[in-house]
């Protein structure tokens, strides 16, 4: 490299409104070299090696720019004016897959699990990622949002409950969550030790936001219809003062699935003063209320019987859909941040949030009458043509199948395939009978259906301090400290009584005392509003310390990063109940975890268009509070075994780019140990008869530990510039995500706990899940696009996408020792055949999927203001596929599974969950 010292210097400006983009980042690649632009737009390197660089421009909400500069014989270079264009892109809609996050509604399912990271970042692979296989569930590198960290100001958004972020809490909020920050993997952030998956910073600082103002108008057929959206933002006075405010509004009668009616409110507001040139402070508040009807998951049979959009939970009440089971989420975030410029290289910037509210989630409860739901088993004709005799001895009885019935059934299903909400008024009322013996109206009565939601009312209050200093030319150190304190109240909330009176509190299931909710207050009759069923209270509280140093040189860069945590879980039951009645009042005992990090990696600078990252980490992690207490709504006991997570993880990427080629190569390899996961579900024929009692059906639920997992892969971001106006990509995720070990299976039966045995738990000993694949997701994904844009403003692009190796989620249950003994009698059973049992519990592999999806915009300038279209229409071919699903773990021993899969209709097949078909979306903004 020559020892001649060049400075080079350039204007930033917004390519329509020719106006400078303050605070863009300016870096020279593979060097140290970044600078940020001034007021005009301008920025400026001094003292620069002669030799051959690649500057990126990059701006929020803009196009990145990579211009090729070579100095040579020269002492200064001005490169002149350069023009970023609006990233439209940034419209198309990311919160596709956002919606999927709890729809899964069987609790023996896991794949509830949402998309880490959902936003794009400038990479091909990632915005493919987001915005091409988001509708199909895929997640990058296989894990989910657990497993990455997001931040709001520096604060962790991720719940204490279940480790996953609640998207809901600021949704629909585009422009106000614009300003992100991303770093994939375990990558290095300046905020946050972080997770395996990588760290989302989301910076609310009302400082940064470009002055103006923007109103949104959207339509689409997804999970809501229209959407209106406005934003103010002031821009930072002379007096030191500066707001953002923005409001919108999601609505739809019925989205994309039967009967999902979505509403939902948001309002942001952030307000900052610059007390002087070192301290800021600023308050940022989110209140997004939102609710949303539910879709079901369906078996092959009711599929069939009627369509991929089915949804069993809801039907028509006065000539208007309402569904059953519909989800509530209000819960407001208030947040103080102090800005502290202690010296031109160093700040400390520190935060406190509180958030309350309330999460909730309807259905129906019933006593003592049919179950209401159209597509209960006893209802369809899967369950006459699946029929057997009752055993003959230690063998299987004679296939039985009663076609008459089952024709019966098909037609009653199809004359009433939804919940009938009428029949249930009527059977909470009695008649009113005159001297003649005439019904002359109707008296409210005993409830036998009522409307109840589960509740969490959560306050959460977290602290966070982060300090950054440039300690030296080739020295950076991040430090930071955080504690979070959750008081979660949960409980069961009668909604609606549906014309009845009242409703028992008691657990039809059970008599006697068993059947008590609270012993403190028995035989209650509850009301609208009232508390019944469960009751109690989680508490929680971890505090998390991180330092991280980062050395850059000119052929080298590297950093250690330190993590430390401490974690504190208890429940306290506020009813006694009679199942458990000296283990569910009070307190439990405190659990306590203590957890470490350590991570480190190195950037290679082979040359200024080449470079290789490497990157390692390994952390345990303590488990959720979701897992921690075996059947939190009934009792105190905690999960036997409970251990802290172990994640161990490495990467390596190499990247190539040039103002026309942009690629990048990553391999990945991570590993997931000693996980705990609890699941609840009906099972007939799980236990022994020999063990002392009769009925061997019944609810349970089972808890695995020692659960592995294996994630290993490789992404491929491939994006050529053809011409000024024609630029294409590929992009590429191909992953082997694995169950990595045997993990132990404890079944609890609540029907045989006594006050002398309050923990009626039984081990199953392992389940053979070794080697089984990971569900819920495409494990290879593949997409090619092509894109135009034209120099007046308009353009047009088109991807087509193929997803594959996406697996059914498997039961557990039937994986165990157990499954091949008869309960009746305690002997094997006498037709279980190795083959026949690989058979029967061979994963179901759903077909790939390929989907073509259309996207383009136009843009305008009007007398100095911009109006934006941008269209998107996904899945043009309009294919229909699974996205997901589970086993039903109802038939848990080998002959009652392979007596219903042999009658070729199974009564207990899998369920699965469909993917949008054809979809668009519009959104038209005006910016002023």
């Amino acid at each position: 490299m020559a020892q001649n010292q060049v400075r080079i210097s350039a204007k930033v400006l917004d390519a329509k409104t020719l106006k400078p983009l303050v605070a863009a980042v300016v870096s020279i690649q593979n060097t140290n070299f970044t600078q940020l632009t001034n007021s005009e737009g301008i920025v400026v390197f001094e003292s620069i090696p002669s030799a051959d660089y690649l500057l990126l421009f990059h701006s929020q909400g803009y196009k990145d720019a990579l211009y090729p500069v070579s100095i040579q014989n020269t002492l200064a270079l001005d490169l002149g004016t350069i023009l970023l264009e609006l990233d439209q892109v940034a419209d198309q809609q990311a919160a596709v897959i956002q919606l999927f996050e709890d729809d899964l509604t069987d609790d023996n399912s896991s794949s509830e699990n949402t998309s880490g990271l959902l936003q794009s970042s400038r990479d091909a692979f990632q915005q493919a990622a987001a915005f091409n296989w988001g509708q199909a569930r895929f997640r990058i590198r296989g894990l989910d949002s657990e497993n990455a960290t997001t931040m709001i100001n520096g604060v962790t958004m991720n719940k204490l409950y279940d480790g996953r972020p609640n998207w809901n809490n600021w949704g629909g909020l585009n422009d106000a969550t614009r300003n992100q920050e991303f770093s994939i993997g375990t990558a290095p952030s300046d905020y946050t030790f972080g997770g395996i998956l990588g760290t989302q910073q989301i910076n609310t600082r009302a400082s940064i936001y470009r002055k103006g103002n923007r109103i949104t108008l959207s339509g689409t057929n997804t999970n809501y219809n229209g959407r209106i959206m406005a934003t103010h933002a002031s821009g930072m006075s002379n007096s030191g003062w500066a707001y953002v405010i923005s409001a919108g509004k999601r609505y739809a009668q019925e989205g994309h699935f039967e009967g999902t009616n979505y509403d939902a409110n948001s309002l942001f507001l952030s307000i900052e003063k610059r007390l002087n040139d070192q301290h800021s402070i600023n308050i940022t508040g989110f209140y997004t209320p939102n609710e949303r009807g539910k879709n079901s998951p369906n078996t092959a049979e009711v599929t069939n019987l009627t369509n991929e959009t089915y949804n069993s939970y809801w039907g028509y009440q006065n000539g208007k859909k309402r569904n059953a089971r519909v989800r509530t989420v209000d819960e407001p975030i208030v947040m103080l941040n102090h800005y502290f410029k202690i010296n031109d290289h160093t700040n400390l910037n520190s935060a406190v949030l509180y958030q309350f509210g309330k999460i909730g989630n309807s259905n129906i409860d019933y006593q003592n009458a049919n179950s209401p739901d159209p597509t209960y088993f006893r209802k369809m004709p899967s369950y006459y043509t699946s029929l057997y005799a009752a055993d003959n001895g230690e063998f299987s009885g004679e296939f039985t199948p009663d076609y008459a019935n089952a024709e019966k059934s098909r037609l009653a299903f199809l004359a009433n395939s939804q919940i009938d909400w009428e029949a249930m008024y009527r059977a909470n009322r009695n008649p009113v009978i005159d001297e003649h013996s005439n019904i002359i109206g109707y008296e409210a009565a005993q409830s036998h259906y009522v409307l109840y939601e589960d509740r969490a009312d959560d306050k959460t209050i977290a602290f966070n301090s982060n300090f950054n200093s440039q300690v030296s030319e080739n020295l950076i150190m991040n430090a930071g400290i955080s504690y979070r304190d959750l008081k979660s109240h949960n409980y069961q909330k009668l909604l609606d009584l549906l014309g009845g009176a009242f409703f028992e509190d008691i657990d039809g299931f059970y008599s006697g005392s068993q059947a008590q909710s609270d012993l403190n207050n028995p035989n209650r009759q509850v009301k609208v509003g009232d508390t019944y069923g469960y009751n109690y209270k989680l508490s929680a509280a971890v505090l998390e310390a991180f330092t991280q140093f980062k050395f850059s040189y000119n052929t080298i860069d590297f950093y250690l990063a330190q993590s430390f945590s401490r974690t504190n879980y208890q429940r306290e039951g506020l009813y006694k109940n009679g199942i458990y009645p000296t283990i569910s009042f009070g307190k439990s005992q405190k659990l306590n975890f203590e957890n470490f990090g350590f991570k480190g990696g190195m950037l290679f600078k082979i040359s200024g268009k080449q470079s290789l990252n490497l990157n390692a980490a390994h952390l345990t992690k303590a488990p959720n509070l979701r897992s921690s207490f075996s059947n939190a709504r009934l009792n105190n006991t905690v999960v036997d075994g409970l251990e802290s997570e172990i994640l161990n993880s490495v990467d390596a990427t190499y990247v190539f780019r040039t103002p026309k080629l942009k690629t990048r190569l990553t391999a990945y390899y991570s590993t997931i140990k000693d996980a705990t996961k609890i699941s609840f579900f009906y099972a007939e024929g799980i236990f022994d008869n020999e063990a002392g009692y009769s009925n061997t059906n019944a609810f349970v639920s089972q808890t695995l530990t020692g659960l592995d997992r294996k994630n290993l892969g490789a992404e491929l971001s491939f994006e050529y510039q053809i011409n000024p106006t024609l630029k294409t990509s590929f992009s590429m995720a191909y992953g082997q995500f694995i169950y990595d070990s045997n993990p132990n299976v404890g079944i609890n039966n609540d029907a045989v706990a006594t006050v002398e045995n309050t923990n009626p738990s039984f081990d199953f000993g392992t389940a053979l899940l070794k080697n089984y694949k990971q569900a819920g997701m495409p494990q290879q994904a593949y997409s090619l696009g092509l894109e135009y844009r034209d120099p007046k403003y308009w353009w047009i692009g088109t991807n087509v996408n193929y997803l594959a190796e996406n697996y059914i989620d498997v039961s557990p249950i039937s994986r165990t020792n157990r499954f091949y003994t008869n309960p009746a009698s305690g002997f094997p059973f006498p037709e279980a055949t190795e083959e026949r049992a690989a058979e029967l519990l061979k994963q179901e592999k759903f077909d790939p999927v390929s989907l073509l999806n259309l996207i383009g915009g136009k843009s305008w300038r009007i007398k100095g203001k911009f109006l934006g279209l941008f269209v998107s229409i996904n899945n043009v071919l309009d294919s229909q596929y699974k996205t997901g699903g589970y086993e039903q773990a109802r038939n848990a021993n080998f002959r009652q599974l392979n007596q219903d899969v042999s009658s070729g209709t199974p009564s207990f097949g899998n369920k699965y969950f469909y993917g949008y078909g054809r979809t668009y979306f519009v959104n038209l903004n005006f910016s002023f």
